[in-house]
């Protein structure tokens, strides 16, 4: 059902907010339903879609597309019917999996239940095809092509019944649905709302652009974070909502001002995602939103060039914000004069004037990486303190060397050697040497790729769980492609997975080979044998690239050292014994 129009806020997207979520005796005869009906498991990315589909934020959306909506949107940014809508939403399920039943429920990998759906519609899909249309690329490197590859087969599309929504105890009072936010808006009174949308900390030049924006248009304000799936390597929600909601007790009108959670998974798809995060907005109940450059965009490709150009999605949004019915707002590039204290914007500065920047490196490694304050003209003091908290000094920080190579390139001399170096200079290491881990964790695993990947993801698990931690980690393995390893370069961070290829040709693995694989491999008595009848995916812009047939593996592991000192993650060894 839909719920009242708002009197003075822009209407929701197509005229009417959806309202998927069942209450009082519907509920409960669903949840009864719900014991007898085979399941669907849920992703997390699926489980944040279904919920802002059940609570509006998708509208027109009722549903998971079907396959007239999913190809036009890929081919035209459009539904079947016409209207404007830029990103796919599907529910990808393996087709060995899925019941042979007209009804499921839908569960999350916890087995809470939270929806009933009609299979009205199958259809198979092509991750490749997708990411081309969609994010403009299949390089691996981006997160979600990564990512996609494991998703199912086939598409499943029907009427949804949502009896409850997901439970959080994380920040309850700012979790609100878009009829929530609505209505607080409406006791505000302004016509006119400029949403932020914000995956990182505010500093002080965030705070000064937001206040500028509501002014301008003389209404309200919403910092309206996403607190779902971001790109891999942000800081945590947690740590990003305590600065948020530190900001607004202290330094903005609390009248004109509103603080509200978005469960949203980004698909990291920088001028598309600009247009469909302008909807989910408008569904909130914006006029105007928000666009900084390189908006939603995942960082650089495997060859080190940036997916999308700085500017493509305010161009994007711009081209289509009167279909879309909100207002493009340019983050526009703020300067600090030091002597007058202000911003302002950049080129409007005077003749002469002293400018004071920070650039993020110099955040991180100037600053936080010490243990430093930021500048006050720069961040608040309660943000500095609360990322430094969360961030210990940079020679403390977690990180992982992933090294790759073919069998028998030296992969585990070299690891073994820098092991030595690190704990040398006082960093306590964990190795996951990938025939370790099939012995001990992925017993059971074969050689196909699926299972290598399988054994490769669950490396890479373990060492973005002790990174987390700030542990330092050498993972040695094969990890023969492209898409596994990036996968891991997910899960540990952009910035503290280091891949290292070993590359040593095959033909003097075959020589330094003293277990006679390659050999076997050669005959035949080995089949699926990595450089030899199975494929080896060389990687395209190694952070390290070793050279082990000039140079000693003593060489390439002071290398690596030398990489981490420049990097600030291990101390020179002079200093290592002089700081706790």
């Amino acid at each position: 059902m839909a719920t009242q129009e708002s009197t003075i806020l822009n209407t929701p997207y197509g005229g009417k907010l959806v309202d998927l979520v069942k209450t009082g005796d519907e509920r409960e005869v669903l949840r009864e339903l719900a014991t007898h009906l085979p399941d669907v498991r849920l992703s997390p990315r699926s489980l944040h879609d279904m919920e802002l589909l059940a609570m509006g934020a998708f509208s027109p959306l009722d549903r998971f597309m079907g396959k007239a909506d999913y190809e036009r949107v890929m081919e035209e940014m459009r539904l079947a019917n016409g209207a404007l809508f830029p990103i796919p939403i599907t529910l990808p399920v393996k087709s060995d999996e899925l019941p042979k039943s007209d009804q499921v429920v839908l569960r999350d990998v916890r087995n809470n239940a939270f929806a009933i759906m009609d299979i009205e519609e199958t259809f198979k899909w092509d991750p490749q095809v997708e990411a081309q249309k969609v994010l403009g690329s299949t390089d691996p490197r981006h997160p979600l092509v990564s990512e996609m590859i494991r998703w199912g087969d086939i598409c499943i599309s029907g009427r949804l019944q949502v009896f409850d929504l997901p439970m959080y105890s994380d920040f309850v009072e700012l979790r609100r649905t878009p009829a929530q936010v609505r209505s607080l808006l409406e006791q505000m009174g302004n016509k006119h709302v400029v949403f932020f949308q914000t995956r990182n900390p505010m500093h002080r030049i965030h705070e000064e652009l937001t206040k500028r924006a509501a002014e301008k248009v003389q209404g309200s304000l919403v910092i309206h974070p996403v607190v779902g799936l971001t790109k891999p390597g942000d800081v945590d929600h947690y740590t990003r909502v305590r600065v948020y909601n530190s900001l607004i007790e202290n330094y903005y009108d609390k009248n004109k001002t509103l603080l509200s959670l978005l469960p949203l998974a980004m698909r990291m798809a920088g001028p598309r995602e600009a247009v469909w995060h302008a909807i989910i907005r408008r569904n909130y109940g914006a006029t105007h939103f928000i666009v900084g450059r390189d908006h939603a965009g995942p960082g650089k490709d495997g060859n080190g060039n940036p997916f999308y150009g700085p500017y493509d999605a305010q161009e994007l949004l711009t081209k289509h914000q009167a279909e879309v019915g909100v207002e493009m707002v340019p983050f526009k590039e703020l300067v600090y004069l030091a002597d007058e204290q202000r911003y302002v914007e950049a080129g409007q500065e005077p003749a002469g004037a002293k400018i004071l920047n920070i650039s993020g490196t110099q955040v991180r490694n100037d600053y936080l990486a010490k243990g430093e304050y930021l500048p006050e003209w720069f961040t608040r003091r309660e943000t500095s303190a609360i990322l430094m908290e969360m961030f210990p000094p940079r020679h403390k920080q977690g990180f992982c060397l992933w090294f790759t190579g073919l069998s028998g390139a030296g992969k585990s001399t070299v690891a073994q050697l820098v092991t030595s170096m690190l704990m040398e200079r006082g960093r306590q290491v964990t190795v996951l040497d990938g025939d370790v881990v099939r012995t001990h964790l992925s017993k059971g695993l074969g050689f196909s790729r699926e299972d290598r990947d399988a054994n490769v993801l669950r490396i890479g698990f373990v060492a973005g769980e002790l990174v987390r931690q700030h542990g330092a980690v050498i993972a040695a393995a094969i990890s023969p492609f492209r898409a596994a390893r990036n996968e891991c370069r997910k899960m540990i961070g952009e910035d503290r997975f280091i891949e290292i290829f070993v590359n040593t040709p095959v033909e003097v693995c075959e020589q330094r080979d003293v277990k006679g694989l390659y050999a076997k491999a050669r005959r035949g008595e080995i089949t699926g044998f990595t450089g030899v009848d199975d494929p080896y995916e060389e990687p395209r812009n190694p952070e390290i690239n070793l050279d082990t047939v000039n140079n000693t593996a003593e060489e390439n592991a002071r290398q690596i050292i030398q990489y981490l000192e420049e990097k600030g993650l291990v101390l020179p060894f002079a200093s290592a014994g002089k700081q706790s």
